[in-house]
């Protein structure tokens, strides 16, 4: 399955949505998931150069890669019949935002790091797409995926890009040892429900079931009182 063939099935889902697109589109995702990494993806002709050409190279098949974020819908949404549901780059932007503001809340905490936290938590799915809990993989079979999703971005970019930093970042975001990311990962559903609020108010729709997964696992000052200001908001 190539990208465009996984967008036009998330499209197909989102605009006319039942259980049973939903189930196959899944299938579909955890398929495409593991054969990006039997017969990998490159994100511009010139990508099976990109480790050893130029700097310029290896940072424009990157940023090419990145493209994927901006095109792929957040499964999420997609699998609760959302119209124009939004993308990964658009929760991993406002994320970012939210970093940059939730730190000075948080002194101590180094405002660039989580800034940079936000803007790589997500990029393996880049490669992989956007896996939920509801997707047909096991959660040991998509931490190895996205972990050589992000093995590779490193090799594109190579280290005097950054690529041992982003590596390091992703797995500090996934493994939740610092500070930094223990407010990330706040972020990360807060900015989730605060979008799911927001469709519930454009669409009509009951998305209540976002807010019931989050509720009680804010771990930080700054997220329990966001969440309580998002839901006192939601109720108003």
């Amino acid at each position: 399955f190539s990208h465009s063939e996984l967008r036009r099935a998330y499209m197909h889902v989102a605009c006319g949505f039942c259980p049973v697109a939903s189930h196959v589109l899944a299938r579909t995702r955890a398929q495409l998931c593991r054969a990006r990494f039997a017969y990998p993806v490159r994100a511009s002709v010139g990508d099976d150069m990109a480790e050893e050409g130029s700097s310029a190279s290896r940072a424009v098949s990157f940023l090419h890669l990145t493209q994927q974020l901006k095109l792929t819908p957040r499964t999420g949404w997609v699998n609760h019949g959302v119209d124009k549901p939004e993308s990964i780059a658009d929760h991993m932007y406002r994320m970012s935002l939210m970093a940059m503001v939730a730190a000075k809340e948080m002194p101590g905490l180094d405002q660039n790091r989580c800034v940079k936290l936000a803007l790589i938590h997500d990029l393996a799915e880049a490669i992989v797409g956007d896996i939920t809990p509801h997707d047909p993989v096991s959660k040991e079979e998509k931490a190895k995926m996205e972990a050589d999703a992000m093995a590779k971005i490193r090799d594109m970019l190579g280290d005097s890009l950054g690529g041992e930093e982003v590596e390091a970042l992703w797995h500090e975001y996934e493994d939740q040892v610092t500070d930094e990311a223990k407010l990330l990962k706040d972020l990360d559903k807060l900015e989730m429900i605060m979008q799911a609020g927001e469709y519930e108010r454009a669409q009509g729709k009951d998305l209540s079931q976002f807010f019931e997964s989050t509720a009680g696992k804010f771990t930080t000052p700054v997220g329990q009182a966001w969440e309580a200001e998002i839901v006192a908001r939601r109720k108003a």
